[in-house]
Formats: C-alpha cells, structure tokens, sequence
C-alpha cells in the first residue's frame, strides 16, 4: 500500500469517524443545580436551565451519563458529591458512586443499532429523560416518579435511593450467579418507572434501539417529574 493510499484512508476513516459521532444533549430542567457525569466526556456543571453537549464517537460501547447532587469542587476540580460522585472529580475520569440515576448507551452495534436504556441498578437519585431526538426514532425513556420520597427504609440514602444490591450485595439482588429474577425491592422501582432496568436480568422491557447516527436528549427532572427532591438539595 503507498503512502498516499494510506493517507487517504486514513482520512476517510476520519470523515467516518466524526460523520457518524452521536451528539446528546444534557439539560439540566431541575430548579437546582446538578453536575452532570458522562463517561466519556467527563463532567460539568449545570445550573437550572443550562445545557452540555457532548459529540461521542461511532462504535463507543458501556458509556453513561448521570446526575450529581450537592457537589463542591475547588478550582482544579477537586471535590465530593453526595450522590454520584466519581472519585472527587468534576471532569469524572470512571462511573459515579450508588444512589445516581442512569442513562445508559452503547453506539453502533449489531446491525449499527444503538442500545439505549434507563437504568436504576445504581439507584435513583435524581428524575431523569433519555430519548432520541434526530433520524425518526421517537421512542423515549422516561423515570419521573416520587422515588426518593417513597423508597423503602432500608434503601434510603442522602439524597437518593438505593437499589438493594448496593445495600446487601447479594446474588439474590445482584445476580453475581447469573441466576436471578424480580425481587420486593426490584418491582418497587420497576413499578414507579416501568421503562427502566430494575435489577440486572431486566433486559426485555428496558433495552432500547435506534439507527447508528442517531442523537439524543439527557434531561434531568422533565418537565412531568415530581420536584419533591428539591427540597433534599
């Protein structure tokens, strides 16, 4: 191959690249300020009303974005959040700590499908949106129930709610075995956001698809969530 041929491909496999990159949307709906998490992306803070877009590459697999609440960074963005912090970063470097509220992604899989879903396996910390905005796919996920107002006690947390594998870190919870099914505590999530993954063989009511080059809206507290966590901020 010359050196020419190998320049032009090369830079049409960077035109691939960025052409089919996947934009999302991070809005921050919520009457406080979140600090959003994204892996990859790193993180940044939102204020009411304020948007973060991030450009992700073709093909990015296991990638999230998630809320942070009751943050304090310095300026070299050091810190801790109460819920969803990633190891005292603003810009997170790996996932957020349980209770967090997530969107999950994975960008041009099989048949260049993305999968996209909600996720409360970490817990649920703050309302959250995850859907498409571009290309056709309408299907949108949405978690907007009171969940941090109604969580069980055993799963309560500051300022959020606990999936009972953080708190028992069992095969019966986190099915480590890979043998495992619905649970109390499970159906009291799948029951307030049916859409969402409540425990982790929750696949076939909460996986979603859109075409490859698809984009797509995070928001936290839609404009329909209950609002009662603000007064936990």
């Amino acid at each position: 191959m010359t050196t020419s041929t190998i320049s032009t491909f090369l830079l049409l496999s960077l035109l691939f690249h960025f052409s089919n990159a996947a934009i999302f949307d991070i809005r921050n709906n919520c009457p406080y300020t979140v600090w959003a998490g994204a892996v990859p992306g790193g993180g940044q803070q939102l204020n009411p009303g304020q948007t973060w877009s991030l450009n992700v590459a073709a093909g990015t697999s296991q990638a999230r974005i998630w809320p942070r609440t009751n943050c304090n960074f310095d300026g070299s963005g050091r810190g801790s959040c109460q819920t969803g912090d990633c190891n005292g970063l603003l810009r997170c470097q790996n996932y957020g700590t349980p209770p967090n509220s997530l969107a999950e992604y994975a960008l041009n899989q099989y048949m260049n499908l993305d999968f996209f879903d909600v996720s409360l396996i970490d817990g649920f910390n703050v309302p959250i949106e995850f859907s498409p905005n571009s290309g056709g796919c309408t299907r949108g996920i949405k978690c907007t129930a009171d969940i941090n107002g109604q969580c069980p006690n055993e799963l309560r947390a500051p300022g959020g709610c606990n999936n009972p594998c953080t708190v028992y870190k069992t095969d019966e919870y986190c099915c480590n075995s890979g043998n495992c099914g619905p649970t109390y505590f499970s159906r009291f999530f799948k029951d307030r956001c049916p859409d969402a993954y409540s425990y982790p063989k929750d696949d076939q009511t909460s996986t979603f698809t859109c075409p490859g080059g698809t984009n797509y809206r995070v928001v936290f507290c839609p404009s329909n969530a209950i609002q009662n966590i603000a007064s936990d901020i």
